[in-house]
């Protein structure tokens, strides 16, 4: 059926797809047979073709099973971006298990709440993250944890230098010395990786069966289980690898900065990189911003999926002159809004494509990205091939809103996840006919394309008009001294809420609370300028660099409940 977005449709990239009914560890398989020296994997310096990623997953399926795992188990994956995580994925899910998605920063107490919800029996950790995995077992039902090393995958000499490095860093976390037992319940990494492969992965129906308990982050709420299917993910790969045209198959290379353990790095790095056949360099911490300009410097990528909080520190980076980033030719920013200002900025520097696109965890993640050939807006672009969004009344789901009017963005297609693990009543909340709410405020333009306004929790009430973060926080960056910024309601006895707005400074640059007010006042109406501006060295983000603005509002409720205790 012809639709609006249509019209504009990228050139070079179909508007449906076929998607093969395999479980998703057999687009490892597929890739490896094409082809078993194309490189799959890049770790300081070491490379893993696919040929070999292949072996070792059979390996590390063969040897999860010889410590007892069995189908349906839940793993949790306590990993970085090494190539650990790579193998234990597919690993995992070739010996029946599910994975669960877990930051490695997580506290015990987190741990606990996650394995318990999600019936957890095993879990590979880095040993950097032991200390925390077993603090939490004893509340849970872990009966195996598999230890893994960073030096599994380093080439001499730094092999023999990265404990030194190993007993610094766990010296200064106060985990030094490290001490793990010789349990029955514990295994080496690199014991289940010598076993021989034996066996054939248990049959798994893809639509059915899931692969990946996903949490979502807990930023709207008690975070709770996405159970994405292998259909869910073996479609989402395809849709982000075919919204790259002029991609090459085995000769592509992407850089993974963004943490596999989060949906989008996991699809748009791993997956869509095992699907176009790319190699993928690997880099485990996200915020070591002059790590990472190396790395694109030496390295030569030519896609770098990101978050815009990585782009703009790279762009602030005081040395960004010395580097070579014309390899960049990709880019497709999610997780957050994407700054106009720093769009442009990144292409005038890069002479590559940056274009923003949109998802949730609950869609495996991508519905709709900017077109990286064709007409780009300022919004979240196109629905991928085969995806069908629509606006419906935000009181009202059953009812679709005209174009151009705003409501809450429902999505349909086959990303969509199973619905949320054990909790029924949460599924049917966002479940509706096979559509998915996705609690954003979004409208549709004449063209077909979306632009998210705001989540509707974000909204922020002024004298009964309704304030969007973003269209404060897009003027803010408009502003030549504002690095960063983010813009939350806080109580005003008068108005309901008003807006208050956090800026930090770029390096060398310099701001007054006035000046930005008066720049906001000429560029927004007066109910939307903020009414106060705290200038901060950094703002609380995610791991994959997504601002917290709930946090800034947390913040912002204690601060008063302590002044009217005084």
């Amino acid at each position: 059926m012809e639709r609006p977005w249509h019209r504009h449709w990228p050139e070079g990239v179909p508007k449906t797809l076929e998607y093969p009914d395999i479980p998703v560890h057999e687009l490892l398989r597929r890739t490896a047979k094409e082809g078993p020296d194309w490189p799959a994997i890049r770790f300081y310096g070491k490379t893993i073709t696919y040929g070999e990623l292949d072996a070792s997953a059979d390996r590390f399926a063969a040897g999860l099973r010889s410590i007892g795992m069995r189908p349906g188990a839940r793993v949790s994956l306590v990993l970085p971006n090494t190539p650990h995580f790579h193998v234990a994925f597919f690993g995992v899910l070739r010996a029946g298990g599910i994975v669960v998605q877990t930051n490695p920063l997580y506290t015990p107490r987190e741990l606990e709440e996650l394995y318990n919800d999600a019936g957890v029996e095993a879990a590979v950790v880095l040993d950097l993250f032991w200390h925390n995995v077993a603090k939490a077992k004893p509340a849970t039902g872990l009966r195996h944890v598999v230890v893994a090393d960073v030096a599994d995958y380093l080439k001499a000499p730094l092999r023999q230098l990265y404990p030194i490095k190993k007993k610094k860093d766990l010296r200064k976390q106060g985990h030094w010395p490290l001490a793990i037992p010789e349990e029955p319940w514990v295994h080496r990494y690199a014991d289940l990786l010598a076993t021989p492969a034996a066996g054939e992965a248990p049959r798994v129906s893809p639509r059915e069966d899931v692969a990946v308990l996903q949490y979502t982050g807990g930023t709207t709420g008690t975070p709770k289980g996405a159970m994405l299917t292998h259909r869910n993910l073996v479609a989402n790969a395809l849709q982000t690898a075919a919204w790259l045209p002029g991609s090459v198959k085995g000769s592509e290379r992407f850089l993974g900065a963004i943490p596999l353990f989060h949906v989008y790095g996991l699809t748009t790095v791993l997956l869509a990189g095992v699907t176009l056949g790319a190699e993928v360099v690997l880099h485990p911490n996200p915020r070591e911003i002059d790590a990472i300009l190396k790395l694109i410097h030496r390295t030569k990528p030519t896609i770098f999926p990101g978050v815009p909080t990585m782009y703009i520190a790279l762009l602030r980076h005081p040395k960004l002159s010395k580097y070579d980033l014309s390899s960049i030719k990709a880019c497709i920013s999610g997780a957050a809004a994407l700054p106009n200002e720093v769009r442009r900025e990144w292409e005038k520097v890069t002479g590559g494509k940056l274009v923003e696109g949109y998802g949730l965890t609950e869609a495996s993640p991508v519905t709709h990205a900017n077109p990286l050939v064709g007409t780009v807006k300022e919004g979240i672009g196109l629905p991928f091939p085969d995806t069908e969004p629509r606006i419906v009344d935000v009181d009202n789901p059953s009812r679709e809103v005209p174009p151009g009017e705003t409501g809450e963005l429902a999505i349909r297609g086959p990303q969509v996840m199973k619905g949320y693990w054990n909790k029924p009543e949460d599924t049917a909340a966002v479940l509706r006919d096979g559509w998915l709410l996705t609690g954003d405020v979004a409208r549709m333009d004449e063209d077909g394309y979306f632009y998210i306004v705001d989540r509707k929790k974000d909204m922020i009430l002024c004298s009964g008009y309704n304030v969007y973060p973003r269209e404060v926080e897009e003027v803010l960056f408009m502003h030549p001294a504002v690095g960063e910024a983010a813009a939350i309601g806080i109580p005003d006895a008068y108005r309901g809420e008003t807006v208050k707005a956090f800026v930090v400074l770029k390096a060398g640059a310099a701001a007054t609370e006035e000046e930005v007010i008066a720049f906001c006042k000429e560029r927004l109406a007066p109910f939307k300028v903020p009414k106060q501006v705290e200038f901060t060295k950094e703002l609380p983000k995610s791991m994959i660099g997504k601002v917290l603005r709930r946090e800034l509002r947390e913040r912002e409720l204690a601060k008063a409940r302590s002044a009217t205790t005084r």
